[in-house]
């Protein structure tokens, strides 16, 4: 099973790019890798207004279908420890392109029924230039390898309705988020939700956020204050440029990212099977993480932006709260509760 440590999942992930396979791939005259076209299929789908469940985090989705496709590929190649289980048996001469195809389409129609038409339409541009035999076997293959994963991740705690949260009044209480201000925080349920390569979703617990009259806190909050609201006098060009770029869902980005250096690198298939699975499961249990409270004192107690202010005469200066309807923002904010500055992957900006 590969329920390998996340610093070792991240640090695979370094060398993704460059692991030797020692195989012969499938070649054809595509000019994108099977791998990176189901990637974008699914990034158009979670783009689609409507399409990804609220309640469901779609990082969820791009690691059931990567992990599928790397098993379905590895079941063939036999080159790394898979991540359920290898498929057998199975004929290594089965085409590769069919194998990851196949695991993407089936995860996709069961992650999203209503896309079938489409996910159909997808699976067979996919297997054009796949000989008959050897794209039987690779489907095969394939499809195991969904419905190996896909009956992993039943019950997994994705299905459980969200945790109704109870907004404090103390200073450094977690508030609301710009710009809409919701009623309620979103994943408030996340953090119970089986990790994918974590042994727990606490495994690895950052140190509790600095107490709200220090120092720290005081620089944390005066660096988001002047350089995190629209009208700031003291962001450079770039830092404002950068705080826009990083304002979708970043998985997404980085999903594009990947794409950009497989193609430019013209990573074969069984490689980029690799990347992407790597990559996708790290962002999964990266926001299962960052969903996890710390312990009973840092719970619901957030980024200066955040944050209830201290009163005024207090060691932190707060004529304004950042992120209230008195200071509008440089961009949107996630509104998802009990995180601190270490355990949130998703709301950096790089």
């Amino acid at each position: 099973m590969f329920k390998k440590p996340f610093v070792t999942i991240c640090a695979l992930l370094c060398v993704a790019l460059f692991a030797s396979t020692g195989r012969a791939e499938d070649v054809s005259d595509r000019s994108v890798d099977v791998v990176v076209e189901w990637n974008r299929t699914l990034l158009s789908i979670v783009r689609t207004p409507g399409a990804q469940p609220a309640t469901v985090h779609p990082t969820r989705s791009f690691a059931i279908m990567h992990a599928a496709i790397y098993d379905a590929v590895n079941s063939i190649v036999r080159t790394h420890q898979p991540y359920v289980a290898l498929v057998l048996p199975a004929s290594r001469d089965a085409s590769l392109q069919a194998a990851a195809a196949a695991a993407a389409h089936k995860v996709l129609v069961v992650l999203y029924p209503t896309f079938k038409p489409a996910l159909d339409a997808e699976l067979q541009r996919s297997l054009a230039h796949a000989s008959d035999r050897r794209e039987a076997e690779g489907i095969r293959i394939g499809e195991a390898a969904a419905d190996q994963i896909l009956a992993r991740r039943t019950a997994d705690g994705s299905e459980v309705q969200p945790v109704a949260y109870t907004f404090g009044i103390a200073p450094g209480d977690y508030q609301s988020t710009p710009p809409n201000f919701p009623k309620q925080p979103v994943f408030t349920h996340w953090s119970s939700v089986s990790p994918f390569a974590l042994v727990r979703a606490d495994q690895f617990r950052p140190g509790p956020p600095p107490a709200l009259a220090s120092e720290t806190y005081r620089s944390a909050f005066n660096e988001v204050r002047s350089l995190g609201i629209a009208s700031s006098t003291t962001a450079t060009p770039d830092e404002v440029v950068i705080g826009r770029f990083w304002n979708a869902a970043i998985q997404n980005y980085w999903n594009e990212i990947a794409q950009a250096a497989s193609i430019s690198r013209h990573l074969t298939t069984v490689r980029n099977a690799r990347l992407f699975a790597l990559l996708n499961l790290s962002f999964a249990d990266g926001v299962i993480r960052s969903t996890t409270r710390n312990t009973p004192t840092t719970s619901g107690v957030l980024l200066p932006r955040f944050a209830r202010p201290m009163p005024m005469g207090t060691l932190i200066p707060s004529p304004i709260r950042i992120g209230s309807r008195r200071s509008a923002i440089l961009r949107p904010t996630l509104p998802i509760q009990a995180r601190t500055p270490s355990s949130a992957p998703l709301d950096r900006r790089c």
